[in-house]
């Protein structure tokens, strides 16, 4: 069985580069929500010929010692989506991944069904 494959968002804050946030994808578990975080990651996907992703998106929400929540590369703000499947939002696959311990990576939504591209650590 093939490994789970590692991304990474190469982080800034100001301006300055304070680091590399390294993540592995559960494709094992959740492979249609690994494998839209992933081609967002390498800017496979492309939208009109051109790739987009989460090279220019940002952390627009950050709640200390709790959560960052980021990649909304369409509006920047929380409200944008997009997925790799037809550019609408995918739905849920299962709940199996627990949230037990700090530094899981998980899909921001507004309710059941709605993944897109926003993702909470």
């Amino acid at each position: 069985m093939a490994s789970n494959p590692v991304v990474f968002f190469d982080i800034s804050i100001g301006g300055q580069d304070v680091g590399r946030l390294k993540m592995e994808l559960f494709a094992d578990v959740v492979p249609k929500t690994a494998e839209n975080f992933r081609q967002f990651c390498t800017g496979e996907y492309k939208k009109d010929g051109a790739p987009i992703g989460f090279k220019t998106a940002t952390f627009h929400r950050v709640i200390k010692d709790f959560m960052v929540q980021g990649g909304d590369f369409i509006k920047g703000d929380g409200t944008g989506l997009c997925s790799i499947y037809g550019g609408v939002a995918f739905p849920d696959e299962n709940f199996k991944l627990k949230h037990d311990k700090a530094g899981l990576l998980s899909m921001a939504n507004s309710g059941p069904h709605t993944n897109g591209c926003q993702v909470i650590v």
